[in-house]
């Protein structure tokens, strides 16, 4: 299982910036479990950053297993199905966390 850091290195990566046009956020991931951590993307008009720890006010944060969340960004597992059976927990803006799904690239 990776760590929280390859986590949103991936994330990064697999960042689509012409989907991020207008977002100006900040999104904190709580993972728990194997490798669990904290760490932070910064999503500014099209650019993106990523940062451990936790951020002092998120726009929007995600809370799940280490596991469960690669999974998801591994498109191993569809985002919406783990939200609903309780994998994800969402709290804040969810309407980021619908934009969301398009700004990354999965699998």
């Amino acid at each position: 299982m990776p760590s929280t850091s390859e986590i949103s290195q991936k994330m990064v990566e697999s960042f689509i910036p012409d989907k991020a046009q207008g977002v100006d956020a900040v999104i904190q991931f709580d993972l728990a479990g194997d490798n669990g951590g904290q760490f932070w993307l910064e999503i500014n008009d099209g650019n993106i950053n990523a940062n451990d720890g936790l951020h002092d006010s998120p726009k929007m944060t995600v809370k799940s297993t280490t596991e469960d969340w690669y999974a998801v960004s591994t498109g191993q597992l569809n985002a919406m199905q783990a939200f609903m059976s309780g994998k994800i927990k969402i709290q804040g803006d969810m309407s980021l966390a619908m934009k969301m799904q398009s700004m990354f690239k999965t699998g």
